[in-house]
């Protein structure tokens, strides 16, 4: 099975095809320049598609044949090569997959953040129970000759404090890992099923599925293709299912004879300031430019989401770190408090 180019890789060959095309290169030579400069995946790629074009095929059919580009790009190019919007689509196609790159890469970050701090509460927490606490326990019953009660009691609770804490952070790792390993496997509904109860996380999936939606409808509708055929094109690039019934509902409002717009608006697909600002481009025929700024606002505001996500669960961990640690160490120190003042 061949590789596929990932976000980064489709986005700056269509950048590149974009500008190339716009300068007058002729495509065979564009595919020729492109492919002296790239490497691994790509450059085989370039070299099939050098080779359809050179026979005179589309950057479509050379694009098939590469087998290297995620199936909406393949069918957003067909369509901008049958409507003469070929340059536009591409730049469009170069953006749509950066902005998923930066997603993508938003959302990595504020789950491996948070693993990591896991791990090292995990490993303060079994070097607490295995080393710490033994060592003050072995202390104390040197120089005392044995724990009185009350001090047994308080190192009893350090102990038990420490292991109720590890037992959890444990449960979370599992946790996390078992949503990933779904994830992978196609169990995508079951992850996301959980993460619809957690209302910060719910916020992220649907405003990443809002994106996607506007972002490849806005492609769609400047490749030519009609709106119900476009919105019905876009929808399987949701891949949400809360928001994909939205959708469903708006299509229905669509075969009764009203436009997107309006069936956005009458459904809460937007909120109402964006559902507005939808209206109005429908009415003044600037769909599309007002698509974009719809499409620029969602991301900002999954990107903002998932921050917010970040900047909580930061804190959060790190207090858990901090309290277990601190209430640990205090419990095992206040017998040898008790001790000093005996002493004393």
């Amino acid at each position: 099975m061949s590789r596929k180019l990932d976000e980064l890789g489709v986005s700056a060959f269509c950048e590149s095809m974009a500008m190339m095309l716009g300068a007058g290169i002729r495509m065979d030579e564009a595919i020729g320049l492109l492919r002296k400069e790239g490497g691994g995946v790509l450059e085989t790629g370039l070299e099939k598609m050098e080779a359809v074009v050179e026979q005179g095929g589309s950057l479509f059919a050379a694009m098939e044949q590469a087998a290297i580009f995620p199936e909406y790009a393949l069918k957003m190019v067909a369509a901008g090569e049958s409507s003469g919007r070929l340059e536009d689509v591409l730049s469009r196609l170069s953006r749509y997959y950066a902005d998923q790159k930066t997603i993508g890469e938003k959302l990595r970050n504020a789950v491996t953040y948070p693993a990591a701090m896991l791990v090292l509460i995990i490993a303060v927490l079994a070097v607490m129970l295995t080393m710490v606490l033994p060592a003050f326990t072995g202390v104390y019953e040197n120089l005392a000759g044995s724990l009185t009660a009350s001090s047994y009691g308080y190192i009893r609770w350090a102990y038990g404090f420490c292991c109720v804490a590890l037992a959890v952070m444990v449960l979370l790792v599992v946790a996390l890992v078992t949503g990933l390993a779904l994830w992978r496997i196609g169990k995508r509904s079951l992850v996301e099923a959980f993460l619809r109860k957690i209302p910060l996380c719910r916020g992220i999936l649907e405003s990443m599925g809002m994106f996607r939606f506007t972002s490849a409808l806005a492609t769609f509708l400047a490749s030519g293709e009609m709106q119900d055929a476009a919105v019905l094109d876009s929808m399987k690039m949701v891949d949400y299912a809360p928001v994909e019934e939205k959708l469903r509902r708006c299509v229905q409002h669509m075969e009764e004879g009203h436009g997107i717009a309006r069936a956005a608006y009458e459904e809460d697909l937007f909120e109402p300031v964006y559902g507005r600002m939808l209206l109005a481009g429908e009415q003044s025929g600037n769909m599309e430019s007002v698509l974009e700024r719809l499409t620029g606002l969602l991301e900002q505001s999954c990107g903002s989401m998932v921050d917010r996500l970040v900047a909580f669960v930061d804190p959060l961990l790190s207090g858990v770190l901090m309290v277990t640690v601190g209430l640990s160490l205090l419990s095992v120190m206040l017998p040898l408090i008790g001790m000093m003042n005996a002493i004393g």
